[in-house]
């Protein structure tokens, strides 16, 4: 992963970050990041390795059940191993998340150390430094959640779950203007149920907000040569089966990786009934991205929620640990309290951008 930050960040933000941040050596099983504490500082990894972890709870009937698969009783379930270039803690600076996992250093290892309060600052005063930076936390937190996937399968048990808060993200943290631009640079389709709206293997053409009716996400249920189902016809017998994981509502996006990840999707996205969806041609998009840094920082940001949430889902699913505040609180009851202010103001706001935007194309 060394060369997503070098690719990602200016050299101007490699030289803040030297200049805010302080270099420490650590020694093998130190942990930088306790599953369930609060954080305080960005870690980046710039020499060694660290070995990420999800404590198991054994009171979870799912938890019992890979532990049994594994060999009895586990301590915890390792789901990654990170080198050089990784940028761990970046969850907090992006969501309201405890932290799901604990990253421990398998050997002797150098990180830089970003203090929490600097870190914020920054993001809010340069807008060029958040859009990097973010658009950076997105592409790891997509290569982590696809490593995470291919190692547990894209299982129903996992990641047949509905994306509850995708709608309520994307319209609750972009702007009016930004939604605004989205409707006159994008076209309303109707699509018919049963319509492949992205092949598996293909390049994504378009971001499709989906404006009514639903969409399954189905993967391949075996490993297949990617080239060869690329250039397989639909209808194509010898097509490896998919299985669903997932299905969209109305306010979803779909193909919103394609801005982060180089190559295909490893999904295929077919109507379940007829649709209609809003589509923002790709080159369209990519240049508003290039010259528009505040609409960058607000849609990166945007993508890296999105993706810290499915990791944070994966986590809670998989039932290894029920994470609390130091308090003793835990975080489901924390969370209760924040469903009664600031999550309920987003509700509104978002479902209020979201029939405003379908009043602007002319959907009642």
């Amino acid at each position: 992963m060394t060369q997503v930050l070098l690719k990602e960040l200016s050299n101007q933000d490699i030289d803040w970050m030297l200049a805010v941040g302080h270099q420490v050596e650590i020694e093998p099983g130190t942990i930088l990041i306790q599953q369930g504490q609060p954080l305080n500082a960005l870690y980046i990894l710039l020499d060694g390795a660290l070995t990420v972890t999800l404590t198991q709870n054994n009171a979870n009937p799912l938890g019992r059940a890979f532990a049994a698969l594994e060999g009895g009783a586990l301590p915890g379930r390792e789901i990654a191993r990170l080198s050089s270039g990784e940028m761990v803690g970046e969850i907090p600076f992006i969501e309201t998340y405890l932290p799901s996992t604990t990253v421990c250093a398998t050997s002797k290892s150098l990180v830089l150390v970003i203090d929490r309060s600097h870190l914020l600052q920054k993001l809010q005063q340069d807008l060029n430094f958040a859009a990097h930076l973010y658009r950076a936390s997105a592409v790891l937190l997509a290569n982590r959640l696809e490593m995470l996937m291919n190692q547990l399968g894209r299982s129903t048990v996992v990641l047949n779950q509905p994306q509850l808060r995708e709608a309520l993200i994307i319209f609750a943290e972009l702007h009016e203007c930004d939604i605004d631009w989205l409707i006159t640079a994008g076209r309303v389709q109707q699509i018919a149920a049963d319509t492949v709206l992205i092949r598996s293997g293909r390049p994504i053409e378009a971001l499709h907000i989906l404006l009514d009716g639903a969409i399954a996400l189905n993967a391949a249920a075996e490993d297949c040569n990617p080239l060869t189902q690329a250039f397989s016809n639909l209808e194509d017998t010898n097509r490896p089966l998919e299985q669903e994981f997932a299905r969209l509502s109305r306010g979803d996006i779909i193909g919103e990786t394609e801005f982060i990840e180089a190559q295909p999707p490893a999904v295929t996205v077919k109507t379940l009934r007829n649709s209609r969806v809003l589509s923002i041609p790709r080159w369209r998009l990519a240049a508003k991205l290039l010259h528009d840094v505040g609409f960058a920082v607000r849609f990166y940001r945007v993508l890296s929620i999105l993706l810290a949430d499915k990791l944070h889902a994966i986590a809670q699913q998989l039932g290894y640990g029920r994470l609390t505040y130091s308090s003793g609180q835990s975080l489901e009851k924390s969370y209760d309290n924040e469903l009664n202010t600031h999550f309920l103001t987003q509700v509104a706001l978002a479902g209020a951008r979201f029939e405003w935007m379908l009043k602007r194309i002319g959907i009642d």
